[in-house]
């Protein structure tokens, strides 16, 4: 009775034990799928974060390209003001240089007839060349391929020229009217105040008279000043003083 007591209560303890065992099992088996749950959730949150870290960044980066855009458009908005008084200058100085242009024009015309006055009453120094470039000038102010300033300084040039004139000394070559003759002879002109005349042979000279608007001949009494004249004007001798007749003032001898 007891052997079998025995055997009751240790079957029963085992069944008790393998009780316990499968209990145990299935704890660990939950415990094993929270943290493998755990594990996961941690992980998505990570990824999460990841991404919301990324967001945050990209959303900065986005601002600062807003930012950056805006500055921009400020930029293109001074920018296009300034070219917009750009424009309206421009068009202000246009509208000055027709008006300037159509003042311009008419002085040009008026200063080569004013031109062409003084040196057809002139003494005839170098006369043919110097109406012959007054006659280009006027052809040149219908040429469409020159511009107003181009003609205008080609007109103060001329002026400047005729001003040389009447300061300094030269010489050249050309003909002079005696009685209708031609004569070929070596000219000098000292300013405007004295314009003479030296045949080639070096044996004739003349004076032209402002009075009578023609040349007239000189004594020999001249011929060394005058041939002094020549060659200091051809840089053959040193300046010095010489007495030459002034045009206006000659007399007959």
């Amino acid at each position: 009775m007891k052997v079998a007591k025995t055997s009751l209560a240790l079957l029963m303890l085992g069944m008790i034990s393998g009780a316990n065992a499968s209990t145990l099992g299935d704890a660990r088996s939950i415990e094993n799928s929270m943290n493998a749950a755990s594990a996961n959730s941690q992980k998505k949150i990570d990824r999460s974060a990841d991404s919301v870290l990324s967001m945050k960044a990209e959303m900065e980066q986005l601002k600062e390209e807003v930012n950056n855009l805006g500055i921009y458009r400020d930029h293109l908005s001074n920018l296009v003001a300034s070219q917009q008084q750009e424009a309206e200058s421009l068009q202000h100085q246009i509208e000055g240089i027709k008006d300037t242009r159509q003042g311009v024009v008419p002085l040009m015309y008026r200063m080569l007839a004013g031109l062409k006055t003084t040196v057809e009453n002139d003494k005839p120094i170098r006369h043919e060349q110097r109406l012959d470039r007054i006659s280009k000038l006027e052809d040149m102010m219908v040429m469409a391929d020159v511009s107003d300033a181009e003609k205008f300084r080609r007109i103060l040039e001329a002026y400047q020229i005729e001003m040389d004139y009447g300061t300094k000394m030269g010489i050249y070559q050309g003909q002079l009217a005696l009685d209708n003759t031609k004569i070929e002879a070596d000219m000098l002109y000292l300013g405007r105040i004295s314009l003479v005349a030296r045949s080639l042979d070096g044996k004739r000279f003349w004076a032209w008279n402002d009075k009578t608007s023609g040349w007239q001949s000189l004594e020999n009494g001249y011929a060394k000043d005058i041939n002094k004249a020549f060659a200091i004007a051809s840089k053959q001798a040193a300046p010095s003083l010489i007495t030459l007749p002034v045009s206006v003032n000659v007399e007959n001898n």
